[in-house]
């Protein structure tokens, strides 16, 4: 075999072999979800359930606020006054009405009696309307799609938290440096 016959088959291996890893590779994704208000449940929830329907390997790391997201009994609210750019419009009513885009500055939100209660409940409204998975039927799909559900140890510990209080379908309880090497080794890292 002369050098070039050599190179070539060498060349051409390699490549084939290159090609059958990329074919076998599983792509994953690693979220990191800090927030535990209904509007920012939403964003990890939505793009880990699609991630593992397409077949990717899915880790979802909970802490600080976003562990509230793994509590048995979740009741969320809809948080206006850390949403400065929240959009307010009516869920239901004549389109004249639903098309009004309600610009209420935060501060007013905020320091409006009920105006949370409101908030909440026009989303939710607006989700059913509009014919959106709920945030419990979103994690329901997670966890039939086999996404894993790492929740924050440290924080736990930090607000006191019982592990009473959570679903019994929590992989782990660990803490970021647990998480981290897996987080480094996704095709997709995303911290919400």
């Amino acid at each position: 075999m002369t050098q070039d016959e050599l190179n070539n088959w060498f060349d051409q291996r390699f490549e084939e072999r290159r090609q059958k890893e990329e074919d076998d590779h599983v792509p994953s994704m690693s979220i990191i979800a800090t927030k535990g208000t209904m509007d920012w449940a939403y964003p990890p929830f939505i793009l880990a359930s699609t991630a593992a329907a397409l077949g990717w390997d899915v880790s979802m790391f909970f802490t600080f606020y976003g562990l509230d997201l793994l509590k048995k009994n979740l009741n969320l609210s809809v948080s206006p006054m850390g949403n400065p750019a929240m959009p307010m419009k009516m869920p239901v009513g004549p389109e004249w009405l639903k098309n009004i885009n309600m610009n209420i500055p935060n501060a007013i939100m905020g320091n409006m009696p009920g105006f949370e209660t409101m908030a909440t409940a026009m989303m939710k409204k607006t989700t059913e309307v509009k014919g959106i998975a709920s945030v419990e039927e979103l994690r329901s799909l997670c966890l039939e799609a086999e996404v894993k559900m790492l929740a924050c140890q440290m924080t736990v510990d930090m607000f006191g938290h019982n592990q009473d209080e959570f679903m019994d379908e929590v992989d782990e309880w660990v803490g970021a440096a647990s998480f981290l090497p897996t987080a480094q080794k996704s095709d997709v890292t995303l911290f919400i």
